[in-house]
């Protein structure tokens, strides 16, 4: 089957993307249909699969994201911007209500982060706090700068919701190897964690933060949107920066500006940008792309945000 696709990222967090409005397959099809296309070894490539879908009475369109492999996430803030362009480009709009698998958020275009980076502001949550709800079983309703005895860690841990479940923790300096052995403990969905978690480990530099994360259902990533709300939420609730008051959070992949309130929504302003648009076969019983015809690639945009981050870093 041959899926006309655009290849986007937020923030580094790249993904293949694919207007599936008028495409009926079930979901087992869309999971190979993932791990053909975000295959890291295979001719595309991604942290993931963005599906563009129709709305509802609520939402003007909406968005699955479905990781590197197959499963489906509650929600991807880096891919609601991208979804979010599409959306916007499609019905010639500049703002809408996203439908997500569980949620909403609210997206529209605004003034560039950058000259020539195409931005779009999202506000997602509450955040939410009752870790029974992920399931979490760790004899705790709430885990805010505790450690979770399971883990192979002694830090001190707080569990949010955006509403995918994240772990976040804040550390002097992140140390990759124990990031990915607490990811992998997550991943194993161990019998007090069955629908797994993703793990962040932040540094907390003057007013901006800096998150290192292990995606549940992708592994260690250089950008991820939920993961950097919910740092943030995580930094606010714990007295390490404010509420309210926008913090730019940066990751390997570049930043974000974001803003927490106590009532649990967080705002991210980021990047929206394409690499390049094109098309793909993949085999759909062997899970495998293949024959990728690249028919418009988007060099300016790409050049802007890599002068962008430049700037920022």
């Amino acid at each position: 089957m041959r899926f006309a696709i655009t290849k986007c990222h937020g923030s580094g967090n790249d993904f293949p993307m694919i207007d599936a409005r008028d495409i009926m397959l079930s979901d087992g099809e869309w999971a190979g249909v993932a791990r053909a296309l975000a295959d890291r070894a295979g001719p595309v490539g991604g942290d993931g699969l963005l599906l563009l879908v129709a709305g509802d009475a609520h939402a003007a369109f909406g968005m699955v994201m479905r990781n590197s492999d197959g499963s489906e996430a509650e929600t991807c803030l880096n891919g609601v911007r991208c979804v979010a362009r599409a959306g916007f480009e499609a019905l010639g709009i500049a703002a809408a209500t996203v439908r997500l698998k569980t949620s909403r958020a609210e997206a529209e275009r605004v003034s560039a982060l950058a000259p020539g980076v195409y931005t779009v502001r999202e506000r997602a949550g509450p955040a939410g706090l009752d870790v029974a709800a992920w399931p979490m079983a760790v004899g705790m309703e709430r885990v805010v700068d505790a450690p979770v005895p399971m883990l192979p860690s002694t830090r001190a841990f707080t569990a949010v919701s955006m509403p995918n479940p994240h772990l976040v923790t804040f550390v002097e300096a992140v140390d990759e190897a124990e990031l990915v052995a607490v990811g992998h403990a997550c991943e194993a969905a161990p019998d007090w964690l069955p629908n797994r978690a993703n793990v962040s480990f932040v540094e907390v530099r003057g007013d901006a933060l800096f998150v290192r994360t292990f995606e549940r259902g992708v592994g260690l990533t250089d950008s991820c949107g939920s993961a950097m709300a919910a740092s943030t939420y995580a930094a606010c609730l714990t007295g390490r920066i404010g509420w309210d008051r926008e913090t730019v959070v940066f990751n390997k992949g570049g930043l974000v500006r974001a803003e927490a309130a106590a009532d649990g929504m967080v705002t991210l302003s980021g990047n929206a940008t394409y690499e390049w648009a094109g098309s793909v076969e993949v085999d759909l019983a062997r899970e495998r792309a293949f024959d990728l015809v690249i028919a418009q690639r988007f060099d300016k945009e790409c050049d802007a945000w890599e002068a962008a981050k430049a700037r920022a870093y």
